[in-house]
């Protein structure tokens, strides 16, 4: 994965949930794509309002985990029937009820493992030292950042964009 550049943009700082809620909507409506709304918590609605689509993570879950279904399953087989096969009391060399725990635990494993694994690819992950737009986003502030490679934008017109949607505070962003 090639390094994203940072780039600078516009933040709009809200104080309430309802406030920045309305403003993405607002925003997105204004032809805005790239918008990022960031919050101390989830708020519920807001994928709607900034127009985010259903992540593709829990296909990546499933897939990983079928294949770790498939691995346990051959790697079982393997070593009770191919490279180590004991008879036990005449019972059979592939018993399938004997291996299940073994089938689930590298199933969630893989499926686990994976997730995160894209998790951290679709957040850019890890970001070291990443910028900051505010200290107290993590605490009780909310925000809209529009980059500067959005469509459409214009500094002048997203700073006006952001006191008409009722934002506290407008901070120019050097880069994000």
């Amino acid at each position: 994965m090639a390094k994203k550049r940072s780039i600078g943009g516009t933040a709009g700082i809200f104080l309430k949930e309802s406030t920045v809620l309305k403003a993405a909507a607002k925003v997105r409506e204004s032809g805005f794509i790239k918008f990022d709304a960031i919050t101390p918590y989830p708020v519920h609605g807001m994928e709607e309002a900034c127009g985010i689509k259903r992540s593709w993570i829990p296909y990546v879950t499933f897939t990983a985990g079928c294949a770790g279904l498939l691995a346990a399953l051959g790697l079982v087989y393997y070593t009770s029937v191919i490279d180590w096969p004991i008879n036990v009391g005449g019972k059979p060399m592939f018993s399938l009820p004997a291996f299940i725990p073994i089938m689930f635990e590298l199933t969630v494993l893989f499926a686990a493992l994976s997730s995160v694994g894209a998790l951290f690819y679709i957040c850019g992950m890890p970001k070291i030292d990443p910028p900051v737009i505010d200290k107290d986003l993590t605490c009780h502030k909310f925000a809209i950042f529009i980059p500067e490679n959005d469509v459409g934008y214009n500094a002048e017109r997203v700073e006006k964009l952001m006191k008409d949607l009722g934002a506290d505070e407008v901070k120019k962003v050097a880069e994000y």
